[in-house]
């Protein structure tokens, strides 16, 4: 058995996915702006995930701009039929390499576009409409521009919806409106604030991918890791991963890496096994 097929597979708006699937943000240039700096390298990674048993990858063509969704094409089109790319949309990228809202039904339409042709489909998977109030979700109604997606859903363009940064309220409205099949929050060990949310997408069969496994984690929080990783002999990362996989069966993984060994590393924690002891040390750092 695989490390993907320990990790056990979800349906995603009908798509039978890996748990463990690949964020592809780090396949273009810093601050996810430009081209990488090795292009080889990044459809490496790429194939080595897919030939892994990677068939969830999560994208968006505001990644570059265009460059993600590029160097996807290239490494795997014609694409297998098994594979379920997500994308996003909801923003723009500025001259300097800026993260600029875009949620006017033209820049939404746009979007969709942009992806479709970058990606070399006609239609997509998975769209999820990126909620950028804040940097975290704010409330406000999403009903205008969600409005914009289910239009071009209705078109044939997108198969599926899905929501990120969103609060349990957004979600709601949302539901209302349409079919959602997906919620991408920041979630992780120090950061648990959807634990309900989650635990109500699980009842719903409805998928929660986290993103930022590591991200914002204070000293004394990162301490903690890192002592659980020590004795269990896995890196900082194995372990954040192993933890959200245990954590709920409707939580997707779509860790990132430009780097080969570094995406083998990833897909290894779905072996990594969590004793009752650590999982009540890890439980405690959202607290420390």
């Amino acid at each position: 058995m695989s490390n993907i097929e320990t990790a056990g597979t979800y349906s995603l708006g009908g798509h039978t996915v890996s748990r463990l699937g690949y964020g592809a943000m780090q396949l273009a240039g810093p601050g996810v702006f430009g081209p990488p700096k090795d292009r080889d390298a990044a459809l490496a990674v790429l194939r080595a995930a897919v030939a892994a048993g990677v068939n969830h990858i999560d994208t968006s063509d505001f990644y570059g701009p265009h460059v993600t969704n590029q160097i996807i094409r290239e490494a795997l089109y014609p694409y297998s039929g098994n594979l379920t790319i997500v994308t996003k949309i909801g923003a723009t990228r500025g001259a300097d390499g800026s993260w600029n809202p875009a949620f006017s039904a033209e820049a939404l339409t746009q979007a969709v576009h942009d992806n479709l042709r970058n990606l070399g489909v006609e239609t997509l998977d998975v769209v999820n409409l990126r909620v950028m109030f804040a940097m975290g979700p704010a409330e406000g109604s999403i009903a205008e521009t969600l409005g914009v997606l289910v239009n071009l859903q209705r078109q044939g363009l997108v198969r599926h919806i899905g929501l990120s940064n969103v609060t349990a309220n957004q979600l709601a409205e949302a539901r209302a409106m349409a079919e959602i099949v997906c919620v991408q929050n920041e979630y992780n060990l120090a950061h648990r604030g959807d634990d309900v949310l989650i635990d109500d997408l699980a009842r719903a069969n409805i998928a929660y991918v986290p993103f930022f496994p590591l991200g914002g984690f204070n000293p004394l929080q990162s301490t903690i890791l890192s002592d659980v990783a020590a004795r269990l002999g896995a890196t900082p990362m194995q372990v954040a991963l192993a933890w959200l996989l245990q954590r709920s069966p409707n939580i997707l993984l779509i860790p990132g890496t430009s780097s080969v060994a570094h995406l083998n590393e990833n897909l290894a924690a779905a072996t990594l096994e969590l004793p009752a002891a650590e999982v009540a040390a890890l439980n405690g750092i959202a607290g420390a």
